[in-house]
């Protein structure tokens, strides 16, 4: 195995001191960032540059720009930067315990399901810390360095495995006080009423319509939200019917705030899945991925 001489590594300082100015395009304001002297920040500039051997800025007035090799090094530069502080975040996080995961998943997902359930989780693995974060989208997890990600759609993200999980059953429901209002007690009085869409998913009141019976109901006139949890605020506040998936609304429905407009279910033809990387060989993933399951398992 080949190592990379030390002699054209350069140090940490050097790099922070060359990303700093190039994001501000000022050797000044890089070093009032980090506190040197801007002929410090100009030298360690320069100290990079002789190391690759091209220059990496140019003067334009009193302003310095970044040259073509400048602008390619900044961009790969400032990702690796963020991997190594996100990398020291995780080893701090996981502190004592000893291990964390990092754990990408929907907003309403992670809000409305799992966090409520992870205080058992944290109860039955004390030695293992789970770190959240939000992703809508498939992305690169070994580049971002993720150990799971929570995932609704199809099986088609490259580059993982990937684990089905559920599917997700959605009912209408409504406030009390709409229900009364528009007096909802068949299919088609509800077909009338405000309804309320996910901007993801425009074809579900159609789709729920033509189960019920309905199949040429026109339903895209109402209002429209990007999220789960707005539409949620929205069916609470009256402003229409939700769509929604079970495991969201189970607060909802047990106060009494949202009530369940009829026996009617839509199953997506999208599921959830657990996807991890498929070079992965992480065991607290699988305890992690196991206790999910019970959980779904147990609803």
């Amino acid at each position: 195995m080949h190592s990379t001489p030390r002699r054209i590594l350069p140090s940490h300082s050097v790099l922070r001191s060359f990303e700093a100015a190039a994001r501000h395009c000022s050797f000044t304001l890089a070093a009032e960032e980090l506190h040197l002297t801007q002929s410090a920040i100009s030298r360690q500039v320069k100290e990079l540059e002789q190391t690759i051997g091209t220059p990496l800025f140019r003067r334009v007035g009193r302003r310095v720009v970044l040259t073509q090799a400048g602008e390619s090094l900044a961009k790969e530069l400032t990702i690796d930067l963020e991997n190594i502080r996100r990398t020291m975040m995780r080893a701090i996080a996981g502190g004592a315990k000893g291990t964390a995961l990092r754990v990408a998943c929907l907003p309403a997902f992670a809000s409305r399901w799992l966090i409520p359930r992870l205080p058992l989780f944290s109860e039955q693995h004390p030695d293992i810390e789970i770190n959240l974060s939000t992703r809508l989208k498939p992305f690169d997890l070994d580049v971002e360095h993720f150990d799971l990600a929570i995932h609704f759609g199809r099986d088609d993200w490259p580059n993982t495995d990937m684990a089905p999980f559920c599917s997700e059953t959605m009912v209408a429901v409504s406030s009390p006080d709409l229900m009364k209002r528009h007096q909802m007690d068949t299919v088609e009085k509800l077909a009338a009423a405000p309804l309320l869409h996910m901007t993801t998913r425009p074809t579900a009141w159609e789709a729920y319509f033509d189960l019920a019976g309905l199949p040429q109901t026109s339903v895209l006139v109402g209002k429209y939200f990007d999220q789960f949890s707005m539409i949620i605020a929205g069916a609470v506040a009256s402003l229409g019917v939700g769509l929604l998936p079970t495991y969201l609304i189970e607060e909802e429905l047990a106060n009494g705030k949202l009530v369940l407009l009829n026996a009617q279910t839509l199953v997506t033809k999208n599921q959830y899945f657990l996807v991890r990387p498929s070079n992965q060989v992480n065991p607290n993933v699988s305890v992690f991925c196991d206790w999910m399951h019970q959980c779904i398992a147990s609803r």
